[in-house]
């Protein structure tokens, strides 16, 4: 069976435990036993991992480590399901789904969402819970602690939820219509699927592309004058240079629609934006924007 290995640095960046309190706890209770390579490095395993993933989430919650220390694995697996049935902070529930995630465990969570999505709402879910997961996700993914498979799953269980939601909105035939779509070789597709939600919600129509869409395939839209408002998002590593041109590009091809553009590369590079191309940074900010236009009368 395939596995992975780890150095401390990468146990503290996922579990949220300095690597120095680490090292105590290993020296004081037997926590983790790392091995070492042939140069004297220490690294430790999937195994150590996933224990030192929920020793984390149960020392988070208050319980001593001297006593987690002497649990039994199954107890600490009982007390940790536990948090389930408990209030919890988000970066609790976070962690707690990324033990989900890690254990191929769709049952327990989708169970927990389920709960959330309850507790919270979708939309703050979504907001507060899901993107900062993905964000946990893909620190997870980097370093190889979590396979393709289960980033596909993960994301394949939160598209389907927002699928779901997003059939419950029927706008009406003479609504105002917003185009979105993921450029050529973008693949990232659940911050577009939210925006389709949020505009839905609020009463437009929406002409979803989805993934993947080459420049060529929009130039028959530019002209359609019932497009009153595009989005798209860019997460996938690109120079600004290119970003650059390619926004440029867009702009000069919807030179009569506003153009919301969002995803990690716009925040990396902050490259210049033409007149009509506006940065939205967060739900919140698109929420208000399509107010704005929803008000504005059709010329």
């Amino acid at each position: 069976m395939f596995m992975n290995y780890y150095t401390i640095k990468d146990l503290e960046a996922l579990s949220g435990i300095k690597a120095h309190t680490i090292r105590i706890w290993e020296k004081r209770y037997g926590l983790l036993v790392p091995e070492r390579t042939d140069t004297n490095i220490r690294f430790y395993t999937d195994e150590e991992l996933k224990h030192l993933l929920n020793v984390a989430a149960l020392v988070k919650r208050g319980h001593k480590i001297s006593k987690v220390a002497l649990y039994s694995q199954q107890r600490i697996q009982e007390e940790v399901l536990k948090l389930n049935q408990q209030t919890s902070s988000l970066d609790d529930f976070i962690d707690q789904l990324i033990i989900h995630i890690i254990n191929f465990d769709t049952e327990k969570f989708e169970a927990l969402l389920d709960r959330l999505q309850e507790r919270l709402g979708f939309e703050k879910m979504v907001t507060e819970l899901i993107f900062p997961l993905f964000s946990k996700v893909g620190i997870y993914w980097q370093i190889g602690s979590l396979f393709p498979a289960q980033e596909h799953m993960v994301s394949n269980l939160v598209r389907q939820r927002i699928i779901l939601e997003t059939t419950r909105f029927k706008p009406a035939m003479n609504a105002k219509t917003v185009l979105l779509f993921l450029p050529e070789n973008e693949m990232h597709e659940l911050s577009l699927l939210f925006s389709q939600y949020l505009v839905l919600k609020y009463n437009y129509r929406a002409i979803y592309l989805g993934q993947n869409v080459p420049f060529s395939d929009l130039t028959g839209l530019a002209d359609q004058k019932l497009i009153e408002l595009v989005v798209t998002v860019f997460v996938n590593a690109m120079k600004r240079e290119q970003l650059e041109k390619y926004l440029k590009d867009l702009s000069a091809l919807f030179k009569s629609q506003p153009i919301f553009v969002s995803g990690l590369q716009i925040r990396l590079h902050e490259p210049q934006l033409p007149s009509n191309v506006s940065f939205i940074n967060n739900a919140d900010v698109f929420r208000e924007e399509l107010l704005k236009i929803a008000s504005i009368p059709r010329v």
